[in-house]
């Protein structure tokens, strides 16, 4: 596993918990975040561009508070890093507490972020990305 690819990663999670954006250093300026893979998507769609993928995490966190996620796993995958992710919030309004795990496969492209495929669940990220359980 590339320890740049992972260090980036890292930063980039916690760039994204903090500002609740994207780290724009950290990804090609056409960067293509892909929910189409993400089976149940409340928002689906491909979404290309620093400018469109904030907007899209703006829209996909404005319905919670407290929102926070923890990489759980990462899995080797070449030029690609799976993650296996818990992500929590309560809904804002008083609704419930919200804790889901879904899989990411993040792509690398001359040390930045290329593209982000996300996976309803563990299997299927692995599996996107030529790896088995």
């Amino acid at each position: 596993m590339s320890q740049e690819n992972l260090d980036l990663l890292r930063r980039v999670f916690e760039y994204v918990e903090r500002t609740k954006e994207i780290l724009p250093e950290a990804v090609h300026a056409d960067i293509v975040w892909d929910t189409t893979t993400f089976r149940g998507a409340i928002i689906p769609g491909t979404f290309v561009g620093v400018e469109e993928v904030n907007e899209w995490l703006a829209e996909w966190i404005e319905g919670f508070e407290d929102w926070s996620f923890d990489i759980e796993e990462v899995f080797d995958a070449g030029d690609q890093l799976v993650t296996i992710v818990r992500h929590r919030g309560k809904a804002k309004h008083g609704g419930p507490e919200v804790e889901m795990r879904f899989g990411g496969v993040w792509t690398f492209r001359d040390g930045l972020i290329a593209r982000i495929e996300m996976y309803a669940d563990r299997n299927e990220a692995l599996e996107a990305a030529g790896l088995r359980e």
